[in-house]
C-alpha cells in the first residue's frame, strides 16, 4: 500500500476518533506520533489531512450538506461522514492528485471501512461536489 493511501486511512481513523469518541485533536495527534509502525511519510500525510480537515470542519460540513440531497450530516454513518470530509478537503485544497483519484480513494475507504452502499453514496456526493468546483489549472 502506498504512503498516501495509508495516510488517508490513518487520517480517517483520527477523524473518526474525534467525531465519535470525542477525543481532542492534541490527544489524537500525540497517539499517532507515538505509533512506531507508521512510516514518516505516512504520518506526515495523515497529520496534514487530519489537521486540515479539523481546521475547516464547518466549511466542509456545509459543503457536504449542500450536496447531500435528503440527508442530514448527523444521520450519515460516521465513517461515511468522515470519508466525505477527508475527500472534500482534498478536493478543495488544490491537492496535486487528480480529482478522480481523490474520489476513487474515498470510494475505496468507504468500501474497506463501511459498506458497498456507502461507496455508492460517497461517490454520488463527491461527484456532485467535484462538478460544482472550478477546474484545477
Amino acid at each position: 500500500m502506498g504512503h498516501r493511501r495509508a495516510g488517508r486511512e490513518c487520517a480517517l481513523q483520527m477523524l473518526y476518533g474525534r467525531d465519535i469518541g470525542g477525543i481532542s485533536e492534541d490527544e489524537i495527534l500525540r497517539a499517532y506520533r507515538e505509533m512506531d509502525e507508521l512510516a514518516p511519510q505516512v504520518r506526515e500525510f495523515a497529520e496534514q489531512l487530519f489537521t486540515g480537515v479539523a481546521a475547516r470542519m464547518d466549511e466542509l460540513d456545509r459543503l457536504i450538506q449542500s450536496h447531500a440531497q435528503n440527508w442530514r450530516l448527523g444521520r450519515m454513518a460516521a465513517v461515511d461522514r468522515n470519508v466525505l470530509r477527508l475527500a472534500a478537503f482534498e478536493l478543495l485544497s488544490g491537492e496535486k492528485s487528480p480529482d478522480s483519484a481523490i474520489i476513487n480513494e474515498a470510494i475505496e475507504l468507504a468500501r474497506k471501512f463501511s459498506t458497498q452502499d456507502s461507496a455508492q453514496f460517497v461517490n454520488g456526493i463527491l461527484d456532485s461536489i467535484r462538478k460544482a468546483l472550478p477546474e484545477k489549472k
